[in-house]
């Protein structure tokens, strides 16, 4: 009989989800849950920040001018490249229409319940076996709520929607503006102010960057190394933030201090799972889940898995092999591990992290660790692993970015074999 799987959103790796246990009706039934009204998750661009139309959290954190910071060569899911007419560096438009694209070819409409809100997930004794029990309500009349069973939970909700605001000293006496880079839509905003923004991820560099056009001075504050590219002359670094004084003074840790009107925090996102009770056993600590198996897999239940928590990564890609993977956990073509084995990987992998001197927080951080990690995956599993091609174009694109930070995004690329590809001129 086939097993019923619960999916709980509508982004790219909820419609990865769909797509692949869709693609096996004898062996599964998908039904995916959206509370809004379309796919796409975080990439669909709404004005709105706050609330949408229904009072629910905005999802997105998408702005107006953005574009991607990886290449479409190394984007797209591996059965579906992107329009070859395209740029490599497209805009947030063009990805949403390919995660439509996506949808119309492998028929996934028919499996998506939209304006459906997850209100909880509970794990249920049935006979010799678990079950998940899944509330959901509508977002239109949400007094209406339905209850049914499934075999296996995939949860894809994604993680930039509940913005991470750390303490900072003195925060209650500033009198200018604070923002947080989820609410951030458009320059136009920023124009002759003063801007500090905290943290210098991909969000915070090119955030920066953009608002330098239109802002008067713009400060980018964060503890790593200085930006090898040249920067635009209305723009400097500064280490961290101290503290704040009255009325717009931030104070950085080496004693500088900036009178700015706006201050932004890009400071990454909280993991987010409130419709997962207690029985659910799943434990959130700013920056780690636990108990997941290959950052994947719930130790005790493992027919509930947790898709796309991995950071610093080529999501589409990772989404597919990870949805692979718990995919052949859930038939039974790969045999898991005990949970014993299964919770010493899991801590045999967090104390390698701290041992190389990474934060708790960065438990599911994976940078270049992302590709044999995809390759474990899809070597445990029986699959051929991603082309070594994905691996060496993000590498040829992080070295441009480093060194040529305003105008990497003027490239164009090729892959031209599985372990070949160029940079057009």
């Amino acid at each position: 009989m086939a097993r019923r799987v619960a999916v709980i959103g509508a982004g790219a790796a909820g419609l990865c989800a769909a797509r692949h246990l869709s693609a096996r009706p004898d062996q599964f039934v998908p039904t995916v849950y959206e509370q809004t009204g379309r796919v796409g998750g975080t990439w669909v661009y709404t004005d709105r920040v706050g609330t949408d139309e229904h009072g629910l959290p905005v999802h997105s954190s998408m702005y107006k001018n953005l574009r991607t910071n990886l290449p479409k060569e190394v984007m797209a899911f591996p059965d579906f490249p992107f329009d070859s007419s395209l740029p490599s560096f497209i805009t947030h438009q063009e990805v949403l229409r390919y995660l439509e694209d996506y949808t119309d070819h492998f028929q996934l409409r028919k499996h998506i319940q939209f304006l459906t809100k997850v209100d909880t997930v509970r794990p249920v004794p049935c006979a010799d076996q678990m079950v998940w029990e899944v509330t959901v309500s509508s977002v239109e009349e949400p007094e209406k709520k339905t209850t049914q069973q499934f075999d296996a939970v995939m949860v894809c909700n994604g993680h930039y929607s509940v913005p991470y605001i750390p303490a900072i000293p003195g925060a209650e006496s500033f009198q200018g503006r604070f923002i947080h880079s989820h609410e951030y839509r458009s320059p136009d905003d920023f124009e002759g102010k003063n801007v500090v923004l905290l943290g210098a991820a991909s969000s915070g560099q090119d955030i920066a960057l953009e608002i330098s056009a239109t802002a008067n001075q713009v400060v980018l504050s964060h503890e790593k190394p200085p930006i090898k590219s040249q920067l635009p002359s209305n723009m400097k670094e500064a280490p961290g933030v101290e503290r704040f004084k009255a009325p717009k003074t931030v104070r950085f840790t080496n004693g500088e201090e900036f009178e700015a009107d706006v201050f932004m925090y890009c400071t990454g996102y909280h993991y987010h799972f409130p419709f997962l009770t207690p029985e659910c056993e799943v434990s959130v600590q700013r920056g780690r889940i636990t108990p997941l198996y290959k950052h994947l897999l719930h130790t005790s239940f493992p027919t509930l898995s947790i898709v796309g928590i991995c950071c610093r990564i080529c999501p589409f890609p990772q989404f597919d092999r990870q949805v692979l993977f718990a995919q052949a956990a859930l038939d039974g073509s790969f045999a898991l591990p005990s949970r014993e084995e299964m919770e010493e990987d899991i801590r045999r992998d967090y104390h390698r992290r701290l041992d190389a001197g990474k934060p708790p927080h960065h438990a599911h951080e994976m940078g270049e660790e992302q590709w044999e990690y995809n390759n474990e995956l899809s070597r445990l599993i029986g699959l051929a692993p991603l082309p070594k091609a994905v691996e060496l174009v993000y590498r040829g694109v992080h070295h441009e970015r480093v060194n040529n930070l305003q105008w990497y995004k003027d490239g164009q690329y090729e892959i031209t074999g599985p372990e070949s590809w160029r940079k057009l001129e």
